[in-house]
């Protein structure tokens, strides 16, 4: 039996949880005073505190450290990086400290803590599939404008683990199949997925279908003028873009169960809003099956969004013609990274070198 720590570093909390193999023992998400947090003047010199933080919910919890087999930490904003399961190691800390990643994210620390309790114990502290996964073919990287290019920036983690569940489902290797998946959340990604490489995606940040949260692709002389009106500088126009557009923008509200209540009380605009987001989502999801040449074995759709009977009936008759369907409501990050770990204890897989 293996034992796995798992950790997900947010910006206010620590999500940890103890599994014994695929079963969870515990999982706890530990709240941060934001007043400790405001003592560090940058996030990497956090890993320390609330390394301190979880041996101590550890002790509490009577786990013993010696008893772990490994340790997985949520991986960050790194470099490019293909699918899979990597050991930390100097490199990657490295990466961190200095800076040399995507964007600055408090789970870019995920790493440092894995490796934190991981080495005193001489065992391996892993990451699994990071949002900068990139198995894009050279065509999907071109944008329209050289000084633009497309990015490889998705919930990675969490689509891979459930292209492998429906890959076990079916008894076929993902490395076998061509999928569409649709990744519903906050932000919304869909991918196309040709023999267990991700080699399309939209980054929910730039593009794609609008979400609770997020514009998605608008008409790009529009958003110009907007940009230059004097309105937004910087940032607050990435603002309006990522937190306040979407849903959220045009009903005040980013909670899928609150646009349910306003659309069954005859709100009509909250009901041409969802449906406009379910358009879209098919449109997106009929695009990415164009990737694949039509050749496409299923589309599965996964996030906290699939919890949502009645919008994912909205979507349904857009794309049940082009293939099976299939959903995996919710999303589980800490199970995601447990099940990355186990496949490497298990030598299914061999551990990728960080470089």
């Amino acid at each position: 039996m293996h034992r796995i720590l798992a950790i997900n570093p947010g910006s206010t909390s620590t999500k940890i949880a103890l599994y014994e193999d695929e079963n969870p023992v515990f999982v706890e998400s530990i709240k941060h005073n934001p007043e400790d947090l405001e003592k560090f003047s940058d996030y990497r010199e956090q890993y320390h505190f609330r390394g301190d933080v979880i041996r101590n919910v550890l002790k509490e919890k009577g786990v013993e450290l010696k008893s772990l087999t490994a340790v997985v930490g949520r991986g960050g904003t790194f470099k490019p990086l293909t699918s899979g399961t990597y050991l930390v190691n100097e490199a990657m800390k490295k990466d961190v400290f200095e800076g040399n990643v995507v964007t600055d994210h408090i789970s870019n620390i995920g790493c440092l803590l894995a490796a934190d309790i991981a080495e005193p114990l001489n065992i391996p502290a892993f990451i699994v599939d990071p949002v900068s996964v990139d198995e894009f073919d050279d065509v999907a990287r071109i944008s329209g404008h050289p000084q633009i290019p497309r990015r490889s920036l998705a919930h990675a983690l969490n689509i891979k683990m459930v292209a492998k569940k429906f890959a076990k489902k079916v008894g076929k290797p993902y490395q076998e199949m061509n999928l569409v998946i649709a990744h519903l959340g906050g932000g919304i990604t869909i991918s196309s997925h040709r023999k267990g490489r991700m080699i399309d995606v939209n980054n929910a940040n730039d593009e794609g279908p609008f979400s609770p949260q997020r514009c998605g692709t608008l008409p790009i002389t529009g958003l110009a003028k907007l940009c230059y009106s004097g309105e937004y500088d910087l940032a607050q126009m990435k603002v309006q873009l990522v937190k306040k557009g979407g849903m959220l923008a045009y009903l005040g509200t980013d909670d899928m169960m609150a646009v349910k209540k306003k659309i069954d009380s005859g709100d009509q605009q909250a009901e041409l809003i969802a449906n406009a987001m379910a358009y879209q989502i098919g449109k997106y999801i009929g695009a990415y099956s164009a990737v694949l040449d039509g050749e496409i074995d299923a589309i599965l759709i996964t996030g906290g969004i699939a919890l949502n009977d009645w919008f994912i009936d909205m979507i349904m008759p857009k794309i049940r013609w082009i293939a099976p369907v299939h959903i995996f409501p919710g999303e589980d990050e800490m199970e995601g990274l447990t099940l990355g770990t186990l496949r490497v204890l298990r030598g299914e897989e061999k551990p990728k070198e960080y470089k």
